[in-house]
């Protein structure tokens, strides 16, 4: 669905997870007129990638896309932006996915779908993966998410190990307005992108990943393939990008056409 008119209704809100962690949001919702598609059709929680939030000029260009499409509930991950909490690089992140898609169903939405980058990609599967039924989106979209943890390949997923895993590291990101945890994952550690992708038996998936990614190369997205084929869940879609380096600031408004046009059809299809 494409709204025709500039209708748009801005308001900010702020939830608790489950863990009491405060979160910060913005709701963009169109205003129904006469003849409009429906505003409550279809709401899209977006997660964005570490060291981002919801005001970025990169974020909001991804918001200002989607909203073409359904309402956009843009949160602040833990430790991030406007939010209390440390960040936990995409474990404990899932319940503020959690509290985001239980606040889009209070105001109404029919279908509720979280899309994701990078880190954010990581946690809209996670959560998909882990969320119990009134928790769940109706479909999942990972943009640029790692397959697996741990990854080093890459010179600037070192340098981000280095930041996350030493104190001087973590003081330079709290200089920047981001809060990490020193407390490490546990042991086994949280299920990784591809586990919860091997869990989706009929979940609506697309991931979406460039061949020029500096973080994550394809093989982050081969892994993700492979465990959707081990599913066997006849609704996950992949789209390779040529030429598309790394989430928010590298993707194009065609691919987020795209990304609008696939959320549509799945809310007609819930209908």
């Amino acid at each position: 669905m494409r709204y025709r008119q500039n209708r748009w209704v801005r308001s900010e809100f702020t939830l608790f997870t489950r863990d009491q962690v405060r979160i910060a949001g913005t709701h963009i919702t169109y205003a129904k007129a006469k003849q409009d598609p429906d505003p409550l059709a279809l709401g899209i929680v977006l997660a964005h990638g570490f060291t981002g939030n919801r005001n970025l000029e990169h974020v909001q260009k991804v918001v200002a896309s989607l909203r073409e499409f359904g309402g956009v509930l843009a949160i602040d991950l833990r430790g991030h932006g406007e939010s209390g909490g440390e960040g936990t690089m995409g474990m404990d992140e899932v319940l503020d996915i959690d509290s985001a898609i239980a606040h889009a169903r209070d105001f109404g939405y029919r279908t509720v779908a979280t899309v994701g980058f990078s880190m954010g990609g990581s946690v809209v599967l996670r959560q998909a993966a882990l969320a119990d039924s009134a928790h769940r989106p109706h479909a999942v979209v990972s943009v640029s998410a790692p397959g697996f943890w741990f990854y080093r390949g890459t010179r600037i997923m070192r340098v981000v190990h280095r930041l996350i895993e030493t104190q001087s590291g973590r003081l330079a990101l709290r200089g920047k307005g981001v809060h990490v945890t020193s407390t490490p994952w546990p042991e086994p550690p949280p299920m990784s992108p591809e586990q919860a992708v091997e869990t989706f038996k009929d979940l609506p998936l697309l991931v979406v990943h460039g061949d020029v990614d500096r973080y994550f190369p394809l093989e982050h997205a081969h892994a993700l393939q492979r465990a959707a084929e081990r599913s066997g869940n006849p609704n996950t879609q992949f789209r390779f990008v040529s030429g598309f380096g790394h989430a928010e600031t590298a993707i194009s408004q065609e691919i987020l056409n795209e990304i609008g046009q696939w959320l549509s059809a799945q809310a007609d299809s819930a209908r």
